[in-house]
C-alpha cells in the first residue's frame, strides 16, 4: 500500500463508531490539517450506507496536533433518514480534541446542472513546481503538483494543479479523501499574498482555522485536477479563501470555503 493510502485508511475499534488515523510524521512536527480533514471523513464514511455519498463537509481546527501521532476520530449518528444522513466527527490526540466536524450524506436525485467549463491553462506546459513551501508531513514523491500564481493585491489567483503519480483504487471515496487532503495545502496563502507575504515567509502566524467544502461531482484524483484560490477579504488577523476544484473536463467538483489566521507577530 502506498504511504498516502495508508494515511487515508482509518481502522476500526471493536466497540462503538470509534476509528483510528495513522501519523504522518515526522514527530514534533505540526499536523497537517488536509490529514485530519480526510481522516475525519473517511470515519464519517465508514458509518454510513453504500446508497449515500458526501454532500459537504464542515470543520474547525481547534487546536494543533503533532504529525507524529496517531489521531482518534470519534463519529456520532446525528441523522439518519430514506435518502439522507448527518454525522459529527470529534478528533483526538492524546485527549485532547484537535478538530470537530460535521458531515451531510445522500442518495444521487435527478435535477439541473450547471458548473461544466474547461481548464484554463494545459498543465502539462508548466514545470512540476512542488508545493509552495515545505511540506515535510505529505508523501509528495506520489504527488505530481504545478503550482501558477497570477495577478496582485485583490487580484491575486493561486491555481494549483495536481494529480497522484502512483495506482489507486476505482473506489470514488479514495479519490474524494485525496481531494479533501491537498486541497490544505499552504491553503491561507492566498489571503497573505494579496498583501505581499507568504506562509513560507513565516512573516504572519497563519494556518487554517475553519474549512468547509461542498462536494459536486466526483473526481479522479491520477487525473489532473485544479484548485483556483482567491481571498475575497480579511480582517481582525483572520482571512477568508474561496476555491474551486475543476476536473480534468473542466466540471466543478467541489467548491471550498476556508478562513485562515494571518496575524501578525507580536514583536520582541
Amino acid at each position: 500500500m502506498s504511504t498516502l493510502l495508508k494515511l487515508l485508511d482509518v481502522r476500526a475499534h471493536v466497540d462503538g463508531d470509534a476509528f483510528t488515523g495513522h501519523a504522518s510524521g515526522p514527530d514534533g512536527k505540526r499536523a497537517y490539517g488536509g490529514l485530519l480533514a480526510a481522516q475525519s471523513l473517511a470515519a464519517a464514511c465508514r458509518t454510513v450506507g453504500e446508497d449515500r455519498a458526501p454532500t459537504n463537509m464542515h470543520l474547525q481546527f481547534l487546536r494543533g496536533g503533532d504529525a507524529g501521532a496517531a489521531v482518534e476520530h470519534r463519529v456520532h449518528r446525528v441523522y439518519d433518514g430514506r435518502t439522507a444522513s448527518a454525522r459529527r466527527v470529534e478528533s483526538y490526540e492524546h485527549g485532547r480534541m484537535l478538530t470537530t466536524a460535521t458531515v451531510s450524506f445522500a442518495a444521487a436525485l435527478d435535477g439541473p446542472e450547471h458548473g461544466l467549463g474547461a481548464m484554463p491553462h494545459d498543465p502539462e506546459v508548466l514545470p512540476c513546481t512542488g508545493p509552495p513551501g515545505p511540506a515535510p508531513s505529505l508523501p509528495l514523491d506520489e504527488f505530481d503538483i504545478r503550482i501558477a500564481d497570477d495577478g496582485s493585491g485583490e487580484g491575486f489567483v493561486r491555481r494549483m494543479w495536481w494529480r497522484v503519480t502512483t495506482e489507486l483504487p476505482e473506489d470514488p471515496l479514495v479519490h474524494m479523501l485525496i481531494a479533501v487532503y491537498i486541497t490544505d495545502l499552504y491553503g491561507t496563502d492566498p489571503a497573505l499574498a494579496v498583501h505581499g507575504h507568504s506562509m513560507r515567509s513565516r512573516s504572519h502566524r497563519s494556518g487554517t482555522t475553519d474549512s468547509s467544502i461542498w462536494f459536486h461531482r466526483p473526481v479522479r484524483a491520477g487525473e489532473w485536477n485544479l484548485l483556483e484560490s482567491r481571498s475575497p477579504a480579511a480582517a481582525r488577523g483572520r482571512g477568508l479563501i474561496t476555491s474551486s476544484l475543476l476536473r480534468a473536463d473542466g466540471a466543478v467538483a467541489a467548491s471550498l470555503v476556508q478562513e485562515g489566521l494571518v496575524a501578525e507577530r507580536p514583536v520582541g
